[in-house]
């Protein structure tokens, strides 16, 4: 739902935008899952997929328009996330770290499109649903490469310490792996798309409200400071959407080197 929507309803009062901004009518009657956040999220899926294919697909010796993009987002994700926490293993990640990154950076920017105005990542379930896919391929690779014992055993009893330290830090590292790690690389994502979402629906609802609906003579500076907020807000925002996508592909990086390299 957008600020303009919000604005249609009528109110003679100027009412904060709350949780409203996020109840998604479906958009097919009767097709009760197809609503506007999963109609983003599958556009951005085709935008990352159209982006990489003519990027990638027919790679040229000098690379021009949509393949130099694409081989500066490569070299970035390369260099700044999965080289640190992968070393050798880099460039056999880079595929599926990659397209998290991009997929997560469009995700983030249907928030800022004009009409679109929804941050796919805003919705609980997305986030979810992508951070419990590199959990299971964490587990998948740990077990796989050093043994389900080993895996346990090398995350709770890491060497070199006082053995009665382990009485400790045994179970805070099985709950702070097996839990709390997929729980916050969901919900760090999930919080700044939703607490951004608010933000800049409050100011632009300011702007709009105090300026072209209740316009007076104390009003007006109020809406000139809701304008100027918002396109101060917007630009802020859109740094966080690049932030948190590098942040979630960092993460899945940092969770896959240490299921491959536990001595790290």
């Amino acid at each position: 739902m957008s600020t303009l929507t919000l604005l249609a309803s009528g109110e003679d009062k100027f009412t904060p935008p709350g949780l409203e901004l996020f109840d998604s009518p479906p958009i097919i009657p009767g097709v009760v899952w197809f609503t506007k956040p999963v109609l983003l999220a599958l556009l951005s899926t085709l935008i990352v997929v159209a982006f990489c294919w003519s990027a990638f697909a027919k790679p040229k010796l000098v690379p021009r328009g949509a393949q130099n993009i694409g081989e500066m987002g490569y070299m970035f994700v390369r260099d700044q996330v999965a080289r640190p926490f992968l070393g050798k293993d880099a460039d056999r990640w880079m595929g599926p770290l990659l397209s998290i990154f991009l997929l997560v950076w469009v995700w983030n920017l249907m928030g800022v499109l004009p009409l679109l105005q929804f941050p796919v990542a805003s919705h609980i379930a997305f986030p979810i649903v992508l951070a419990l896919g590199v959990y299971f391929l964490k587990l998948y690779l740990g077990i796989k490469h050093q043994g389900l014992i080993g895996y346990f055993k090398n995350m709770m009893f890491p060497p070199g310490l006082p053995k009665p330290i382990y009485l400790l830090l045994a179970p805070i590292e099985l709950l702070s792996t097996m839990i709390i790690a997929p729980f916050t690389h969901a919900v760090r994502l999930f919080a700044n798309m939703f607490a951004g979402h608010l933000i800049l629906a409050f100011f632009s609802l300011v702007g709009f409200w105090f300026l072209f609906e209740k316009l007076t003579p104390l009003g007006a500076p109020i809406g000139v400071i809701g304008v100027v907020m918002t396109i101060a807000m917007t630009g802020f925002e859109m740094f966080i959407q690049f932030l948190q996508a590098f942040l979630f592909a960092m993460l899945a990086a940092m969770y896959i080197g240490n299921s491959l390299h536990p001595s790290h």
